[in-house]
């Protein structure tokens, strides 16, 4: 078996066909950013970002509506921090706050169910953002919300999945080599979930862990594997399996299924979503009407670098009007964005 030392040198040194590797998630990007990894490969292996930070493929159309429902009397929007300042079409949640708006922070879903007693005259709707990592966190929650009989708890869904979104780039012109597939995501939809995609585009995908030392064996494994036949390899076998954690898998189809959804920067994906089932539509809040957006800077190139066509600074936005003050794009909202990251790290 290959010690660290003898990864880190085949990487560093490798000389072979030029390869553009992919990773999938917003933990990754940050994680690769706080470890310095792209300076111990190559230069002919190039890393980029895809769209795997929730909170930057949130569409503007989603959080317009999160700010109509704080505006609306007698109804307090409930989010996590990281959604606050993204930008809407007008504005972003804190912006509205700052006008009168009832928006409030929490740290975890269970703590609207507190709100919600102690405040029974308002309507509290949850923010209800992520992959599938964290949609099984809102199925606990509807889980206590039917038990315990609480009727003033609603979400707004912006639930997304992440190998449908994969397909997308494929389908459109990604030239991708190889793709670290997302480690939490995998805990929950296992490494199978990647299975089809691999043979139908020929890419391989390696399940990656957030330490230095597991990304760096990582993106050893997917290099090595370029030159094989496309296959899914787990390289986080800590915590994923192939088969992931049924029980979590049960827990959203019962209160969830599938649905068309809005990445800001890619558009609808057919099949990328997941809305409450009709038989739980009392606990939305109007999740199913979001439209595309239609008002985005022309400018910002986040659809092109989500998709790895180009790097942030080649943006003409980034740096000058685009900022982590003032995100322009998706990539510059969230700590987990690629160009949150390479602004950060200049």
């Amino acid at each position: 078996m290959m010690q660290i030392e003898d990864i880190k040198k085949y990487i560093k040194e490798y000389d072979g066909r030029e390869l553009t590797l992919m990773e999938v998630c917003g933990s990754h990007t940050a994680a690769i950013a706080k470890h310095g990894i792209k300076n111990m490969l190559s230069d002919r292996i190039r890393l980029v970002s895809g769209p795997g930070c929730p909170v930057c493929v949130t569409p503007s159309s989603y959080i317009d509506r999160l700010i109509e429902l704080a505006k609306t009397p007698d109804t307090c929007v409930v989010t996590f921090g990281d959604l606050l300042r993204v930008p809407g079409s007008s504005q972003s949640l804190n912006e509205a706050k700052g006008e009168g708006a009832q928006v409030k922070m929490v740290y975890s879903p269970a703590d609207t169910l507190k709100l919600a007693v102690q405040n029974p005259g308002l309507t509290y709707v949850f923010a209800a953002v992520g992959f599938e990592t964290t949609a099984p966190a809102y199925a606990l929650l509807l889980d206590r919300l039917e038990k315990d009989g609480i009727t003033n708890v609603k979400l707004l869904t912006s639930l997304k999945t992440m190998p449908e979104a994969v397909d997308w780039l494929c389908r459109n012109g990604a030239q991708i080599d190889g793709f670290l597939a997302p480690g939490h995501v995998c805990v929950i939809t296992g490494t199978d979930a990647f299975q089809a995609l691999a043979a139908d585009y020929n890419i391989p995908f390696a399940a990656a862990g957030f330490g230095a030392e597991e990304l760096l064996l990582a993106i050893y494994g997917l290099v090595r594997m370029t030159d094989r036949p496309a296959a899914v390899r787990n390289f986080y076998p800590s915590v994923v399996t192939a088969e992931g954690n049924l029980t979590a898998q049960r827990k959203l189809v019962y209160y969830f299924e599938k649905s068309a959804a809005v990445w800001r920067g890619m558009g609808k994906i057919e099949g990328s979503g997941l809305v409450l089932r009709d038989r739980f539509a009392r606990y939305d809040a109007g999740s199913r009407a979001l439209v595309e957006d239609n008002k985005k800077n022309k400018a910002c190139c986040c659809d092109r670098i989500l998709m790895g066509g180009m790097e942030p600074a080649q943006c003409p936005l980034f740096g000058k009007v685009c900022t982590p003050r003032v995100p322009q794009g998706a990539c510059m909202v969230s700590t987990e964005g690629s160009c949150y990251q390479q602004f950060m790290n200049r």
